[in-house]
């Protein structure tokens, strides 16, 4: 189990699990998946599974899912274990990245990041306005609420929440949250593997 503490900006004060989709065979070979709906492939099924079992126990009163198939397929597994409410939220779908969808990744984030938006994509500032309204979307549920998502969702969750980035957001490794209070004025972020 690891630990993080972050500056607070902009989340709802809500305690709250993320878990970023399982496997693919596009994650499997690097390339920009985005908005193309990818199902999970059988490493992404087994790392869905094994994710499960550690959410079994937690405090979880609701899943809020994105859209797509591939996180669909994340939440559906985890749920046979939990068996709670699953809400679609639309917006918590993938940043649509146009043509460089279903191409090498190399330095596309970064180079989005700093502006240079791919035709037919989402600009960053737009997508992170988007994002951290939809996890806000969910965290104003009744909680505990297991949003399950991807990678770019975890971006502006990872920013409002003043988490330092340590790297991408591993498959399918549940993430627990818990705002910050009086005595401690930072996020606190654990993964559960």
């Amino acid at each position: 189990m690891s630990i993080t503490d972050g500056k607070t900006a902009g989340l709802i004060r809500q305690s709250f699990y993320y878990l970023r989709h399982g496997q693919t065979d596009w994650n499997r070979d690097d390339l920009i998946q985005g908005s193309t709906d990818t199902p999970l492939n059988d490493t992404g099924r087994a790392q869905a599974a094994e994710a499960a079992r550690y959410l079994a126990g937690a405090d979880i009163a609701l899943l809020c899912v994105s859209p797509l198939d591939r996180a669909r397929e994340t939440a559906d597994i985890v749920n046979r274990a939990i068996g709670k409410p699953i809400e679609i939220i639309d917006a918590l779908a993938e940043c649509a990245f146009g043509v460089s969808e279903g191409t090498p990744r190399g330095n596309l984030f970064t180079e989005w990041e700093n502006g240079h938006t791919p035709e037919g994509a989402e600009p960053y500032d737009a997508f992170m306005t988007r994002a951290i309204e939809a996890v806000n979307q969910a965290l104003a549920r009744p909680g505990p609420v297991l949003i399950v998502a991807h990678g770019g969702i975890y971006r502006a969750v990872r920013e409002h929440a003043g988490i330092p980035r340590t790297g991408g957001v591993p498959n399918a490794v549940p993430i627990h949250h818990q705002p910050p209070t009086e005595h401690q004025p930072a996020w606190r972020v654990a993964t559960m593997k």
